[in-house]
């Protein structure tokens, strides 16, 4: 049942943009960034990829008011419920959908965005093994908050309000990966995104079936 639920969240995703949209953004984003900053390259390079860091983050809440509450407002989780298909496999699915739909995406859409921003070799290496183990973590905190904040007014601005705090970690160890020669970040990284991807299918599960009470 998990495959049919992937396949079905990636087709909604497509329909509704959600699919390019984050890598328009990123390269939007990489685009303007050093007509604000200026053309000193050095500079660029310095505060690029923690820059990219956090458009990365945005990028994966730009869908976030598409990613729960369609389903909830027209009834389909209730259904999947009754058939026996639990919460937790719900969030899993979407979970899974999300990341494959956002982020392989992204990291080959870093290859421009880090030529825009004149990144060095190894800066842009560092850059996309950090990203793949955080975009993970990217994906879960916002089907975490999509799931939070289902069925609410304005979810949109609360979904955000929440899940930045809460991706801090994720950005000082992601960004900390970049200038940090022994390793230590890509660890506490790594364990950060475990610890989202864990708790989101149980946490999820939750909310929703709270939010159905």
């Amino acid at each position: 049942m998990l495959i049919p639920l992937i396949a079905r969240d990636l087709a909604n995703g497509w329909r509704s943009a959600g699919l390019w949209l984050p890598v328009a953004f990123l390269l939007l984003v990489a685009s303007l960034y050093p007509f604000a900053l200026g053309p000193d390259a050095g500079l660029l390079a310095r505060t690029g990829g923690g820059m990219l860091w956090i458009a990365a983050l945005l990028a994966s809440l730009l869908p976030i008011d598409r990613l729960i509450a369609p389903d909830r407002d027209a009834g389909v989780i209730d259904q999947l419920s009754l058939r026996g298909v639990s919460e937790e496999t719900q969030v899993i699915a979407k979970l899974i959908a999300h990341w494959i739909g956002f982020g392989p995406p992204l990291l080959l859409a870093l290859l421009p965005a880090a030529a825009l921003l004149k990144l060095p070799a190894p800066t842009i290496w560092t850059l996309e093994a950090g990203l793949l183990i955080g975009t993970p973590a990217l994906a879960a905190l916002s089907i975490l908050v999509a799931s939070l904040t289902a069925g609410l007014r304005s979810s949109g601005a609360l979904a955000g309000l929440l899940a930045l705090p809460l991706a801090v970690p994720l950005l000082i160890f992601g960004a900390g990966t970049l200038g940090d020669g022994s390793g230590a970040a890509m660890k506490f990284l790594g364990a950060t995104s475990l610890l989202l991807v864990a708790i989101t299918p149980v946490a999820g599960g939750a909310a929703l079936r709270a939010g159905r009470e």
